[in-house]
Order: C-alpha cells, then sequence, then structure tokens
C-alpha cells in the first residue's frame, strides 16, 4: 500500500478518568486491569496511608510528605493537590515513559486535578465518570464505611459541587449499579473513536 493511503498514523494519547468520590472511579479501572487492556495506568502518589489491601506501586505510591515536597519543589509533578487533608500527584515520568513506548495512557485523578491537566496538556481527552443519579452516589460513598460522619459530609458535599463541573469535560459516562462491563465498553468506544479523528490530538509534556 502506498503511503499516501496510509491515512491512520495511531499515537499514544492521554487519557483522563475523573469524576466525584462514590462513582466508582477506581473500581472501572480495575475492571479495565482485570482484562488485560493494551494501556498504561499511570499510579498515583500519595502521602496518605495506606489502606488494608492496596498494594504499593500498584493501587498508589505510598510515601512521606517529605518526599513528596521534594518532588513538588523539584517539578517532578504533572500536578498535585490536596485531597481531604492528603497529597496526591502523578509523577511526570511515568507519563512520558508510557506514552513514549506507543502504549495509550489512562490516569484516574479528581476534578480539580482534570482542571490542571486541561491547562498543561489541552490535548488530553477528559471523561466524566458519574453515577444514574445523586441518590446513588451518597449510597455508594455510605456503604464504604470507610469515613467518619464529618468526613463524610464533606465528601458528599465536595462531589455535590463537582457534578457541575461536567461541561468542562469532553464526554461523559453513566457507571450504572451492575454494569461495570458496559462503562467499560464506553470507555473503551471514546478512545477507539479518538484514535480515528481527522485531526489528530497532539500531547506534549
Amino acid at each position: 500500500m502506498s503511503d499516501e493511503f496510509d491515512i491512520l498514523h495511531p499515537q499514544a494519547l492521554l487519557f483522563v478518568l475523573s469524576g466525584p468520590s462514590g462513582v466508582g472511579k477506581d473500581t472501572v479501572l480495575q475492571r479495565m486491569k482485570e482484562r488485560d487492556l493494551p494501556f498504561h495506568f499511570v499510579v498515583t502518589a500519595t502521602t496518605r496511608e495506606q489502606r488494608p489491601g492496596e498494594v504499593h506501586g500498584k493501587d498508589y505510591f505510598f510515601i512521606a510528605k517529605e518526599e513528596f515536597a521534594r518532588m513538588i519543589e523539584q517539578d517532578e509533578l504533572l500536578e498535585y493537590a490536596v485531597v481531604y487533608g492528603d497529597f496526591k500527584g502523578i509523577p511526570k515520568q511515568q507519563v512520558r515513559d508510557a506514552l513514549a513506548s506507543g502504549k495509550d495512557v489512562i490516569m484516574r485523578i479528581d476534578v480539580q486535578g482534570a482542571a490542571t491537566i486541561r491547562k498543561l496538556v489541552p490535548d488530553a481527552v477528559l471523561i466524566f465518570l458519574t453515577t444514574e443519579n445523586e441518590t446513588s452516589m451518597v449510597g455508594r460513598l455510605q456503604s464504604r464505611k470507610t469515613e467518619t460522619p464529618e468526613g463524610l459530609a464533606l465528601r458528599i458535599a465536595t462531589a455535590r459541587q463537582e457534578l457541575k463541573r461536567v461541561d468542562d469535560f469532553d464526554y461523559v459516562v453513566i457507571n450504572s449499579e451492575f454494569h461495570l462491563d458496559d462503562t467499560v465498553e464506553k470507555i473503551r468506544a471514546i478512545i477507539t473513536a479518538e484514535h480515528h479523528r481527522t485531526i489528530k490530538r497532539e500531547i506534549e509534556l
């Protein structure tokens, strides 16, 4: 086939999966990993305590606040924020290495962090994950039973505000209860569509 007909030039893209607490971001990403989909899943660095069952380097990089401060000072983080009293951030080099390998990169961050990524990487694809309704979201937060009543009230109030930011995103996906694989397929469809754009996104870090 001559070069002039080779119109699809796949290149690695950066996808951001975001949304309020309680909508199932971690659960969706876990199912994508279980299905061995060909993406690089970014691991977030955090200063919060490791929870039972979590694995360092897989679920999060659990680091001391002193180390996190050093990473901030040396500009090693793509974005970072204080989330419920703890720091979370995305190591730049991890994302660069993944893109260079040719794999699409998927990162899970909060709504505030997604806005930061939009400024730094305008062609990143932002996906807003949500539930069918607010009642469902609150119910999922309550079922976690990992928060104090005050902490739960803060997460619910924050989530209600974050729902108003949906227009800042490129896509919205409803993660319906008991339809996890449907949610994954919707995200896969978005990724496929983005690779068939006539005007390609340019991902630069």
